[in-house]
């Protein structure tokens, strides 16, 4: 293979790539997030610098499922999402992701850095209730639940659009061969093409059970403070690199003025 081909090529391996190239287009990409108050010093140990905490100890745990997603098909991720600042912006800090499909683990990982683990979580709708859970090494370790429907909200989805342009920020870190973090950086995203099609809000309750390769009960929950329940057709794009601390590491340990001489 030449090297003009291989440079061509979106992912590994070479004979089958895993993912093809983006930017990824979902269609009705189902959404039931709960948002809680937490312990704020588990926050803030929970947060890489130069991120910092904003005022509420709050945490969202999301649960989204894909029906249609071009490259990746139809699966359901789980996971904690931690509102914070990045230089004075403010941003969602991606802390835990879990899904059941192979190329957008893969995918996630090596382009965006996102935190994604193979598990098994399940978004459905039992009787009158909207009802996520997540299953790891065949234990649960969180279930969700909202009243299904019970406010819709006014406007023409503006809120809700508003909700999934916030910056999204990944600590993505790739090992090289000789065991060292070859990558070690904060990516920040921003979803496009957003279109909107339906947002609910009502009651919600979550409970997170304590497992150590899946430590989403790691930020208890001490106060639920909403669910939202949403559909939207949305665009990935590729992300941008906002801290790399590599550079920042060997820009500290450089000699500087006359010593560099």
């Amino acid at each position: 293979m030449r090297r003009e081909d291989l440079l061509k090529l979106p992912s590994m391996p070479a004979a089958g790539p895993s993912y093809p190239a983006g930017p990824y287009r979902f269609i009705d990409r189902e959404f039931l997030v709960i948002t809680y108050e937490t312990d704020p010093e588990l926050i803030r140990a929970g947060l890489p610098e130069p991120l910092e905490p904003i005022e509420q100890a709050i945490v969202h745990y999301e649960w989204i499922k894909m029906p249609d997603s071009s490259g990746f098909g139809s699966y359901t991720e789980s996971g904690l999402v931690i509102p914070a600042r990045l230089h004075g912006e403010e941003i969602n800090f991606v802390c835990q992701m879990y899904l059941d499909d192979d190329p957008p683990i893969a995918a996630g990982r090596e382009i965006w850095g996102f935190p994604k683990k193979y598990a098994h979580p399940k978004l459905e709708i039992v009787k009158d209730t909207l009802t996520g859970t997540l299953e790891y090494a065949g234990q649960l370790v969180a279930m969700g639940t909202m009243g299904y429907k019970h406010e819709s909200m006014a406007g023409n989805g503006e809120v809700t659009r508003a909700t999934l342009s916030k910056t999204q920020v990944n600590l993505k870190m790739i090992p090289g061969v000789d065991g060292h973090l070859e990558i070690c950086q904060l990516v920040a995203i921003n979803l496009t093409d957003i279109v909107v099609k339906g947002s609910w809000i009502g009651p919600g309750r979550l409970h997170l059970v304590p497992h150590v390769n899946a430590p989403v009960a790691d930020f208890p929950v001490k106060r639920v403070v909403g669910a939202h329940h949403y559909i939207a057709d949305l665009t990935l794009p590729f992300g941008r690199v906002v801290h790399d601390y590599n550079k920042e590491a060997a820009d500290a340990a450089a000699p500087t003025g006359l010593a560099a001489e």
